[in-house]
């Protein structure tokens, strides 16, 4: 064979392995208003800089036939490229080719170039659409898995780790994603569950369809296993494409930062008054938020689960930092177990990639109910407590109303290390609000009084008077300053450029505990 020959050759393998399981079941993914593997890809990285590994890779197995179907790639597209010009590693199931199925081949595929990533210090995607485990192969292929398990594992802290889930994910596939940091999930068309609608209707007689199972709305409002919730492909993948551009490559990187434009000591008149005189009527922390951030652009993370707390990326003079936020306008901002969880795996990851904290805590406690007790509010609310405390990037905490008992403690408090803390004039830090309080200190003379109402409500106006301010706290030495509320973005942004050389560590040891 001459060298024209062998270059055909090559040709003939690498036009084979493009086109997959072929035209026909590319088309059915259209149809279902899906792109192919080859396609994301395409979409998701810079044009052109997609560098494919394992191209001609071939499945081993020989029982039920399968040695007469053999696709090169095996059904699973791996290789490297650039997001805004960073390297990031990617791979993709491709439904065509035995439906996405992992083999122990491909299994390798993947698990080569997560070592590479992490060798290199750059995020691993993941664009899963499969029907999961090849049974053919049997325990071969849930090695395969587990294999993936451990590195998603041992590099979780490392490199960023997404996963995209746009189309099928069920049984043990769930798995690697559930490790990794963010989950994303495309509306009507993806589904996420260990056991699917048939299994559940032998096992319990319940009827579910797959959407209503583990479709992308149940992950994302119900279980709050998704983190974000795209219309079609296309959406997804630049959701991937932003949230990369707000977290660095590794864990020893700082995050990308970009030229701001928007005056760094804007003041903005309207906060003054976004907190209403009445402590009891909500308003929108979000609007708190977009007037302080660069642009007023904040991308939020699990916008439609646990809506009592806000969690999300925004930038400020250019730095990306990760803000935490009670919302009055949901459930008065009280911690519960869903706001608990979802706020600290979120400190947790920014802490991981050196992404600052910016807090905004306006929170009367935790959520009071036997439910609550029960589900374990006490473990939960404390998942959130030790992911301020131990982490040691640069948190900046602003109060701008309630800061009530053990959950202003949890909330980023300069007692468990947050390093500026500010107040607004409205903020009242107290162990409860002046009502119940009154009731509690004041019990033994309103039972005695002539006229109790008239009482209450003189020693409420006291007590709101006394200690219903941010002053008992600053005086302490508990909030660092009291701000006027149209100052925060210039303090916010003094404070982080201020903290950008920040050093701080936890007590060598192998790991903390969390309370899981």
């Amino acid at each position: 064979m001459n060298l024209e020959q062998k270059l055909e050759e090559l040709k003939k393998r690498d036009h084979l392995a493009e086109e997959g399981g072929g035209a026909q079941r590319r088309e059915r993914q259209h149809k279902e208003g899906k792109m192919s593997a080859r396609e994301r890809i395409e979409f998701l990285l810079d044009e052109g800089t997609f560098e494919e590994t394992d191209k001609l890779v071939t499945h081993r197995c020989v029982d039920f036939g399968m040695e007469k179907q053999k696709f090169y790639g095996d059904g699973f597209i791996t290789g490297y490229g650039r997001v805004e010009g960073r390297l990031v590693f990617v791979f993709a199931q491709d439904f065509t080719v035995f439906g996405g199925s992992l083999s122990e081949a491909n299994a390798a595929k993947i698990v080569k170039i997560m070592d590479l990533a992490a060798k290199m210090g750059a995020p691993v995607i993941g664009l899963n659409d499969s029907g999961g485990a090849r049974i053919q192969e049997g325990v071969m292929s849930l090695a395969g898995y587990a294999d993936i398990f451990l590195r998603n594992t041992l590099y979780s802290g490392v490199v960023p780790q997404i996963s995209a889930i746009m189309g099928p994910c069920a049984g043990g596939a769930v798995y690697s994603p559930a490790i990794t940091d963010f989950i994303l999930m495309v509306n009507k068309t993806s589904y996420m569950f260990i056991t699917g609608p048939d299994v559940i209707k032998t096992v319990t007689l319940e009827e579910v369809t797959k959407d209503q199972l583990g479709g992308a709305a149940t992950h994302n409002e119900t279980s709050g296993v998704a983190h974000f919730m795209a219309h079609d492909d296309a959406e997804c993948l630049s959701m991937i494409r932003e949230l990369l551009s707000f977290v660095p490559s590794n864990n020893l990187d700082d995050p990308p930062r970009k030229a701001c434009t928007d005056p760094v000591d804007r003041a903005d008149a309207a906060l003054d008054k976004i907190v209403p005189a009445e402590s009891n009527q909500p308003y929108d922390i979000k609007d708190v938020i977009h007037r302080v951030i660069d642009d007023g652009y904040f991308f939020e993370v699990q916008e439609h689960y646990a809506k009592n707390i806000v969690v999300g990326f925004a930038r400020l003079n250019g730095r990306s930092v990760g803000i935490v936020a009670n919302q009055p306008a949901f459930l008065a901002g009280t911690l519960d177990i869903n706001a608990s969880i979802k706020a600290a795996r979120f400190v947790r990851f920014c802490d991981c990639f050196n992404i600052p904290l910016v807090t905004c805590e306006d929170v009367p406690g935790f959520l009071p109910g036997t439910n609550q007790e029960y589900g374990g509010i006490i473990k939960h609310g404390a998942k959130l407590l030790f992911a301020f405390a131990e982490a040691t990037v640069p948190k900046v905490t602003v109060i701008t109303r309630k800061a009530y008992g053990g959950a202003y403690c949890v909330m980023a408090s300069k007692h468990i290390r947050t390093d500026v803390n500010y107040a607004w004039p409205t903020a009242e830090i107290a162990v409860m609000g002046a009502e119940g309080a009154v009731d509690i200190v004041y019990k033994r003379e309103l039972e005695k009084a002539q006229n109790k109402a008239k009482m209450r409500q003189e020693k409420i106006e006291e007590f709101r008077e006394r200690f219903a301010n941010p002053y008992v706290a600053a005086d302490r030495g508990f909030v660092d300053a009291v701000i006027q509320p149209r100052e925060t973005r210039k303090k916010l942004v003094q404070a982080l450029e201020m903290l950008e050389t920040k050093r701080d560590k936890n007590p060598p040891k192998k790991h903390g505990n969390i309370p899981l």
